[in-house]
């Protein structure tokens, strides 16, 4: 009977600790009560999400929403991955936005619609059918945006309703691909949660026409399209470099390391459990999107290249990044590039908030946002330096870093898969996007630790550090998620075997 109340509990406790936080007016007047709600919700839900990964595969029975597709949760090896890694992220995001935000209004507001994003996470984490998944889907695309919109300068506005935009576009192209699904799917096959709950493999009747064949791979490819948008794929990516450099530090990590990764979460149940990767494999579907895959994994990476700003150079990585997880997806065998894609999805999360978090570390602190401004901080920030080099040699995949395990996987799983051209050109584009990462991000470090001071005092390039009245002490509860996620960025390199054997088991289901 407990085990049929976790995922719900998962899902509403994050809700309830919101609406204390934004009605219980002690709360709103004591800072450190609400801190101390916040931090116990998110520890709480977190406990719960370890405790339903334990169980292994659990179901509950579902909720009457509509006739033949019920609102339905079930936890799968894919729900445990995609819910502790969210909840890990953001109980560290969270212990370091309680120094990074300003006291007051503006905090409560925060912390109320980060744990109500919490939530919704956690109904897509454990959804069982296309349905529900949508739902909490679109939840989440409502609770997010205020955070991007928070400081309510002109600038966040307008990337909190590009941000908007983009998600309820791609959203519209996922319904009508569901739509298609409902009338593809067997009718014979009334599972628990409907005929649109997910099956390893799929769920398609057999026997369709050919005219209902093309039509379904017109459906899926602008319903993977659409998904493709949360992701950050080219051609709608252009929310990510617009939304990160307004959102607060914390809220930036959480978009690129966990938001992004929902998406992602919504292209493998498409993919591996309601169509199938048979269906798709082959197609002018498949090489469609592994074109565009390819085309963002090079453009994304130039444009961080280019960019000037450090949130939003980072955000342009994301755009890059995400696309190595969708390559190995997309490949969908043999079993390596499907493990490295989702050991990635891992990695880039732990390394992508490291990055943010470590950024915003240097806003707090020296007001820094600029490139430019970055050089000579090492000798005023150096543990902050140290591990944003950390997470910048991880992310560009040199070992014993964890990013080169996921990399490699997906390089070695292109090489041996039988998809014409891109077997060849996914693994080239990967190195080119790796050198070009260590120049945007390996740079940074050179210049931070060994660019000395220009000699005149009067130079406009001499860092000076903040007058230390201005300043804001780099606290415990800021340093500690930056030294567990550069430890975690370093272990999941030495030691990748226990990952990368469950990734494997993952796809023998299919």
């Amino acid at each position: 009977m407990m085990k049929a109340w976790l995922m719900p509990a998962a899902v509403l406790l994050p809700v309830i600790g919101a609406l204390c936080v934004c009605l219980c007016e002690p709360l709103r007047r004591n800072v450190r009560r609400m801190r101390s709600v916040v931090f116990a919700t998110v520890s709480v839900t977190a406990a719960i999400v370890i405790c339903i990964a334990l169980l292994g595969k659990v179901d509950i029975a579902p909720a009457k929403f509509l006739p033949g597709v019920p609102i339905y949760f079930r936890s799968d090896g894919i729900a445990g991955l995609f819910s502790v890694l969210t909840v890990s992220m953001w109980l560290l995001s969270t212990v370091f936005s309680f120094d990074y935000m300003s006291h007051g209004e503006r905090e409560e507001r925060y912390q109320t619609f980060s744990l109500l994003s919490l939530g919704a996470l956690m109904g897509v984490c454990f959804s069982g059918n296309l349905v529900t998944t949508y739902i909490f889907y679109e939840m989440m695309t409502l609770a997010t945006f205020p955070l991007v919109m928070h400081e309510q300068t002109k600038e966040a506005i307008s990337a909190g309703m590009t941000y908007l935009y983009y998600s309820l576009a791609g959203a519209f192209l996922g319904l009508v691909g569901i739509f298609f699904l409902y009338r593809c799917a067997d009718p014979a096959r009334e599972a628990t949660g409907g005929i649109l709950s997910y099956a390893a493999g799929g769920f398609l009747k057999s026997g369709m026409t050919g005219t209902e064949t093309a039509g379904l791979l017109v459906a899926v490819f602008f319903m993977l399209l659409g998904f493709g948008s949360k992701v950050g794929m080219f051609p709608l990516h252009g929310w990510l470099p617009k939304a990160h450099p307004v959102a607060p530090a914390p809220a930036s990590a959480l978009l690129s390391g966990n938001i992004t990764k929902m998406g992602i979460l919504f292209v493998i149940r498409v993919v591996y459990y309601s169509v199938g990767p048979s269906f798709l494999q082959g197609t002018w579907v498949q090489k469609t999107l592994l074109t565009l895959a390819m085309i963002t994994v090079f453009l994304g990476s130039m444009l961080a290249f280019r960019e000037k700003v450090m949130k939003k150079r980072l955000a342009y990585s994301t755009v890059s990044q995400t696309s190595y997880i969708l390559a190995g997806l997309y490949l969908m065998s043999p079993e390596a590039a499907f493990t490295g894609a989702i050991l990635h999805i891992v990695f880039h999360s732990v390394i992508k908030n490291l990055l943010f978090l470590c950024a915003g570390a240097v806003i707090a602190r020296d007001g820094k946002t600029k490139v430019s401004e970055w050089k000579g901080l090492g000798r005023t920030e150096p543990a902050v330096m140290a591990v944003f080099t950390v997470g910048g040699l991880a992310l560009v995949g040199i070992p014993p870093f964890s990013g080169f395990v996921s990399k490699w996987q997906i390089a070695t799983g292109a090489l041996a898969s039988g998809v014409p051209v891109f077997r060849y050109c996914v693994p080239v584009i990967l190195l080119i996007s790796a050198l070009l990462t260590a120049g945007y991000l390996i740079t940074v470090s050179a210049d931070a630790f060994f660019v000395p001071e220009p000699e005149n005092a009067g130079d406009a390039e001499k860092i000076e550090p903040a007058p230390s009245e201005n300043r804001r002490r780099l606290s415990l509860r800021m340093a500690l998620p930056l030294f567990i996620l550069a430890a975690a960025a370093t272990l999941f390199g030495l030691f990748p075997n226990a990952l990368t054997e469950f990734a494997a088991s993952l796809f023998r289901e299919f």
